[in-house]
């Protein structure tokens, strides 16, 4: 017996928003319901911002957030933050680290409903 992952599933309390942000960054296609919108785009599993009213990015007691995020690679960090700014995005930390081969590390940023994720070199 053996899994696959088929989706990756998003809850925003505006999930035209959170949808048109990932839509606008990674592209593919979208079919939309009342509810959820279903993101296909090459190389990825299907993408589904699920309208859960209210919703509120969960907190640990210490101020961390409580979920799993995304990680994406690119070959240029700076047109991926253009981009990542320009789809909606927002910088939760203005830089990577620079990691020990001297090179940058992942920059961190969040969707529109809070989501983070981070940016990698390739």
């Amino acid at each position: 017996m053996t899994f696959r992952l088929t989706s990756l599933i998003v809850d925003a309390a505006d999930p035209e928003s959170e949808g048109a942000f990932w839509h606008r960054l990674l592209g593919g296609s979208v079919t939309r319901t009342a509810t959820h919108h279903f993101l296909r785009s090459d190389g990825f599993p299907v993408l589904v911002v699920q309208r859960v009213p209210g919703h509120v990015m969960p907190r640990w007691p210490d101020g961390t957030s409580q979920q799993m995020h995304f990680d994406l690679a690119t070959d240029d960090m700076e047109s991926a933050d253009t981009r990542v700014l320009a789809a909606g995005g927002r910088r939760l930390r203005p830089t990577g680290d620079v990691g020990s081969a001297g090179r940058e590390g992942a920059r961190v940023y969040a969707s529109p409903a809070g989501h983070p994720f981070c940016v990698r070199p390739a």
